[in-house]
């Protein structure tokens, strides 16, 4: 379900991923997380509202914007 408004979400290219915490670190809505039992980035699109600092801050570009459906 998309937040009212958002019209993009973020999606992690899991191979790009340099597990360097940055997006996590800067998401202003706290949604961005990394769970110990998978170590992989994890997203909370219920909480995301597209504002694509994740994208903007990632040194391997492993995160992309895309347009929300």
């Amino acid at each position: 379900m998309a937040v009212e408004g958002r019209t993009q979400k973020p999606v992690v290219d899991y191979e790009r991923c340099g597990g360097c915490d940055l997006c996590r670190f800067l998401c202003p809505e706290l949604c961005i997380t990394r769970p110990a039992h998978t170590g992989a980035i994890e997203i909370d699109l219920e909480y995301c509202k597209g504002c694509g600092i994740c994208d903007f801050v990632c040194p391997k570009k492993a995160m992309k914007m895309v347009r929300e459906e």
